[in-house]
Parts: C-alpha cells; structure tokens; sequence
C-alpha cells in the first residue's frame, strides 16, 4: 500500500518534472512556442502540456500574451537571486564595464559548468554580435577562450570531463584532439591569458583570463570577443589580464 504521504511527494516530483520539461523546451532560438510546439519540444502529451503550462502561468513561470507561450517574469525576479549572478556578477561587472571601455569589443563573465560555460553577464555596447551566447546561455569549453581560462587552472578530474566526449568541429579552425586542447591549456598559466582564434565563429576570436577566489581556486573567467582583425592577443590580453586580477580581489572581498 502506498501512503498518502508517498504519493502526494511523487504527484509534486512528478509536477516539477513536467515543470523541468517545459521550461527546457525554451532555448536561444526558441524565446516563444505555440502549444504545438511546446508540445514537441517538451516530449510530454498534449492534455499534460496543456494543463501544465496553464498552472505555470497562474504562478508566473510562463507568460502567454497571445497564443505563444514564453518564459515569465517571476522566473526573471528570482533569477537575480542565484549566488552566481547576485554575488559574483556585482563583484565582477565594474571591471567588465572598464574592460569593455578600454577594448569597445564584447565582454563576457562565465562559469564552467561541467563540459560547458555558463555566460553569466555580457557588455556588447553599440555593437551587435548576435553570434555570442546570451546570458544564461552555454558555450562548449574546449573551444571557447572562457572554457580553457578557467581548465587551464582547474583539478585534472574537470579537464577529464570536459575533453571526455566527443569534441566537433565548430569551424575548420576548431582543436577537436583532446590532446591538442591540453597543450594549449599547459601554455596559458605561463602566457597569462587563454586564447580562441576562429574556432567558434569564423572571423571572431576571443581572448580570456581567470578569475580567482579568496583561496586562490579558480571561480570563473572574464574575456573580450570580437572580429579577429581587432582582437589580437598581444593587444587585448594584457588589459583582459588586468581586469581579471582586479575582478579576483574584489570577488575575493566579497
């Protein structure tokens, strides 16, 4: 016999399952859905995604102005609570504003998260770059300048995971040897700062360096992204290098 107790906690794990459902269904490219579509992304049946997303729009995790559901407002209020944005973000981002001022190409703060970076915050100022990631989004670690910043510092066991799998080829320029990734990571410690030449977009690269925590692990990394021609590593590291010192004792404080 199963208790009530037992089954009222499975009916709510069950609920915040399908909740999680709905929710992943929404990414970069699709901001909005029809139920239709949800309905397809999110896998589960029609009436169980139907009834599901009308109880996410009475508690604000969904809005539906028309006939296209998109992620609420409630979910953006609370967001600004996670630690990472609310004490890492307000640490680091006077220095991104400074960084991005003494560079004009796009800033970036992410964290790794597994095989992949988290973008925490991004400063592109007047100038457009819809290929970045936006904030919340993820960019695969082996290939991005963010991603080898903080492996270059990080405990053997996170290499191994983030080169573990499958490495594609983003461009004709990406390292996809596992190898090949762990050379360029020995050479960053003694550089100062990672580097990513056309490996992601064709015709952009980036420049990155560590941010570090009060006891001198790295937390997360701060980079510059732009066209190739304006990024050149001798010109924007040491400055990407100054800010990320800089970010590292006011995080640290914090």
């Amino acid at each position: 016999m199963v208790s009530p107790t037992d089954r009222d906690s499975r009916e709510a794990a069950g609920g915040l399952d399908r909740a999680a459902a709905i929710l992943d269904a929404f990414d970069a490219t699709h901001r909005e859905l029809t139920l239709a579509a949800l309905v397809h992304r999110c896998g589960l049946p029609r009436s169980t995604t139907h009834r599901t997303a009308d109880r996410m729009l009475r508690l604000g995790w969904l809005d539906k102005p028309e006939d296209r559901y998109r992620i609420g407002q409630r979910l953006f209020e609370l967001s600004g609570l996670v630690p990472i944005r609310h004490e890492l973000r307000e640490a680091v981002l006077p220095f991104l504003h400074d960084l991005h001022a003494a560079v004009k190409v796009a800033v970036q703060l992410g964290v790794l998260h597994g095989t992949e970076v988290l973008v925490v915050e991004k400063i592109t100022g007047h100038r457009p770059m819809p290929m970045l990631s936006q904030v919340g989004g993820t960019i695969p670690a082996y290939c991005s300048a963010l991603g080898r910043a903080i492996l270059a510092w990080s405990p053997p066991e996170a290499v191994g995971t983030a080169l573990a799998g499958p490495l594609p080829a983003r461009t004709p320029r990406t390292l996809t040897d596992p190898d090949a990734v762990r050379r360029e990571l020995a050479a960053i410690p003694d550089r100062g700062w990672a580097i990513e030449r056309e490996e992601g977009n064709i015709g952009v690269s980036c420049v990155a360096a560590p941010i570090f925590g009060p006891l001198g692990e790295v937390v997360a990394a701060l980079s510059v992204t732009g066209p190739s021609a304006a990024v050149r590593s001798e010109r924007a590291g040491p400055p990407v290098q100054l800010a990320a010192a800089a970010a590292s004792r006011a995080s640290s404080r914090r």
